[in-house]
């Protein structure tokens, strides 16, 4: 078995332990900000620095079109987005591709809190040089 080494492994595996400890105690059915305020408990006492909703603008052929927030950004380094739906979507999966894109951020996790047990997505943002 060939084992892969991806960039930002190890922040990520303490990442979702820590979103499947959450999922564990509060289980599905509860709206996105429960998670989202209880995996920011567990970032605090794992010692990781975050930004909750850091927001960017969005320019379409240089002007300012709009606003795009990310749920939470951790160490600078991997995007997170939140979901708590009973099955992802594939405007999902889109909808962290374009944050990745837009923050200029390479690694982003969907964790989705909706289901039975938590799911999990890693993104890799390849246009980040």
């Amino acid at each position: 078995m060939v084992e892969v080494n991806y960039k930002y492994t190890e922040l990520t595996g303490v990442i979702i332990g820590l979103a499947i400890k959450v999922h564990r105690k509060l289980g599905p059915g509860f709206p996105e900000i429960i998670y989202k305020r209880a995996l920011i408990v567990e970032l605090k006492k794992a010692g990781l620095s975050y930004v909750v909703e850091k927001e960017t603008d969005i320019f379409y052929e240089e002007e300012w079109v709009g606003a795009r927030r990310v749920d939470i950004l951790v160490e600078e380094k991997v995007l997170l987005e939140l979901k708590a739906l009973s099955e992802l979507r594939p405007i999902d999966l889109c909808q962290i591709q374009n944050c990745l894109e837009v923050f200029r951020i390479e690694v982003g996790l969907l964790l989705n809190f909706g289901a039975i047990s938590l799911q999990f997505k890693r993104f890799v943002n390849s246009k980040v040089p």
